[in-house]
């Protein structure tokens, strides 16, 4: 997903500790997977995972729709919509989550009109980050 998405070829053990932890601390976040049967095996067709951000302004949490991949084969085919839906209806059923959100390439034409039609409206603000990993021979 980091190599089609970001150009970024990861260290496969490093994402095994990171999806480990993960699993082991239901804080840092959940997985949400879409399965399909074919031939009756089980097949993954796409993933998504929620993060959680405090919002002091709202005394509720946003949930942040990261890690977002369907399989090549299965796009265009409501994986993502399946995904998105049924994390839609945990979020309302939670009083403490006030929102969805997420972020995107800028240049992905194709996730912007899915995000688009199923209801996500830009804001006015702009993303910003800091690799600290990179920078870190920087800060002398």
């Amino acid at each position: 997903m980091a190599l089609e998405t970001e150009q970024r070829q990861l260290e496969a053990g490093r994402v095994l500790k990171g999806v480990t932890a993960l699993f082991g601390d239901v804080t840092k976040g959940t997985y949400f997977v879409a399965e399909l049967r074919e031939l009756d095996l089980p097949k993954i067709a796409g993933q998504l995972m929620i993060t959680h951000e405090w919002s002091d302004w709202r005394n509720a949490n946003f949930w942040w729709i990261q890690s977002v991949y369907v399989a090549k084969e299965y796009r265009g085919k409501g994986v993502f919509k399946a995904l998105f839906n049924h994390v839609q209806v945990l979020a309302r059923a939670q009083k403490d989550v006030c929102g969805l959100r997420l972020y995107m390439d800028s240049d992905n034409q194709t996730a912007r009109r899915t995000y688009d039609r199923i209801g996500f409206k830009r804001t006015h603000y702009e993303m910003f980050e800091m690799d600290l990993e990179k920078s870190k021979g920087e800060l002398a």
